[in-house]
């Protein structure tokens, strides 16, 4: 059962009890992220992320790595382009005390700047490593083209001219914005009982920061194409189609056809990609839900030569689902894998912290596994092939980096 508390200042606890493990995991979530930004302060919001571990007013750096050592805990913290997560999982003893040090860190860090001097060259070398990593780089390239300027084509880690410009008085001006007590969820899942709601609103009495109203502008989707030339081995081809929102009506009929598509080893894609042609040893795709729109992506490598008929078997894949939709047996076999990952996917005391936090976070209300599985087991041949229609019978937006640096043959730029 989820328990959900909020505070007279505005932070929501989410708890899940889970008394058959011994161990807990906390999530500090705030709602902020790379959308939330601009060109000029692009990556501020990662670099904040990297900065509260780097010291705070009683602890250093290795104070706060050594404090979860020595209970045989992990911390760890991320940031993708609509939230930041700070987590510790613990054992359930520890719990109070992973708190009181994860909170030392998000109301207490110094922002020194002899570590922000450091940090920034950490970040650099993060920036150029992913450089170096067309096949993650190519995923940038198609927000970009898909979103233009609006904020969600922008990358999560900024760039090297954006991050030379963060000092201290600027990461604190940031969080004052977005660090607020109502864009802040605490979850927590795992062997402890709701007591720990008190722990939890006991040190949260001190965050009082005022609060302002943060916009944000929902994308147009754009039909953009960007191809980068870079001394690769393969090319790298991403292509996007607009998608759906969080909660959509029809968000269960896209999860049942990316799956279809190319979510498995049993999909289309791979199977007529990889194993009918041997024309990629990676080739997938997945539907990214975000608050007001949706993007679905193909993902492909191949040889530089042999991108023109990768673009083309993927388009003959995409024609034929339109055409004549998806069978039975694939999708009565796509809702049982769904429905077995789903209940995977939850055995551990992290993933289910981070599942009731994004539905508190996002979404503002929590569904039962019950009820998701009734979502998926409701979806019908005849809602895939419309969500397939609308998906696919639109413009989409393409991302290519090769040796040459040219798009597909028959793509326009």
């Amino acid at each position: 059962m989820i328990i959900k508390h909020t505070c007279p200042n505005g932070v929501r606890i989410v708890l899940e009890r889970i008394p058959t493990v011994r161990s807990v995991t906390i999530g500090f979530w705030i709602g902020t992220g790379s959308r939330f930004e601009n060109e000029k302060n692009n990556g501020i919001s990662h670099f904040i992320e990297h900065m509260l571990f780097k010291g705070t007013e009683t602890r250093s750096a290795r104070d706060i790595a050594e404090a979860f050592d020595r209970v045989g805990g992990q911390v760890n913290a991320f940031t993708s382009k609509e939230y930041t997560c700070f987590y510790a999982r613990v054992l359930d003893e520890h719990a109070d005390y992973a708190i009181e040090i994860l909170a030392d860190m998000l109301f207490h860090s110094t922002f020194d700047e002899g570590e922000l001097k450091k940090e920034k060259q950490v970040v650099s070398e993060e920036i150029k490593m992913y450089e170096d990593t067309p096949d993650d780089r190519v995923h940038d390239l198609l927000s970009q083209a898909s979103y233009g300027y609006h904020p969600l084509g922008l990358p999560i880690l900024g760039s090297e001219a954006s991050l030379a410009t963060f000092d201290a008085e600027a990461l604190r001006a940031y969080m004052a914005d977005h660090y607020v007590p109502e864009n802040t969820v605490v979850s927590i899942a795992g062997n402890v009982d709701e007591s720990i709601i008190a722990t939890v609103e006991r040190i949260f009495s001190e965050y009082r920061v005022e609060s302002h109203n943060v916009h944000y502008e929902k994308p147009v989707f754009q039909s953009g194409k960007i191809a980068k030339q870079k001394e690769t081995e393969q090319a790298h081809l991403c292509l996007g189609f607009n998608g759906f929102p969080l909660g959509d009506d029809h968000i269960y009929d896209m999860i049942v056809l990316n799956n279809i598509l190319g979510g498995s080893m049993s999909s289309r894609l791979f199977q007529e990609v990889r194993e009918e042609r041997g024309l990629a040893y990676s080739i997938f795709s997945y539907h990214t839900a975000y608050r007001d729109s949706g993007l679905l992506t193909i993902y492909g490598g191949t040889g530089a030569d042999q991108i023109d008929e990768l673009y083309e078997t993927i388009l003959m894949t995409l024609d034929d689902i339109r055409s004549k939709g998806i069978t039975e047996k694939e999708l009565e076999n796509s809702k049982e894998q769904l429905k077995g990952n789903m209940m995977l996917s939850l055995e551990s005391t992290s993933s289910r912290m981070s599942r009731n936090a994004k539905n508190e976070l996002l979404l503002n209300r929590h569904r039962s596994l019950d009820e998701m599985m009734a979502s998926i087991d409701a979806v019908t041949l005849e809602g895939v092939k419309a969500v397939a229609e609308q998906v696919f019978g639109g413009a989409f937006s393409c991302s290519v980096i090769s040796p040459s640096g040219r798009l597909p043959a028959r793509i326009k730029a």
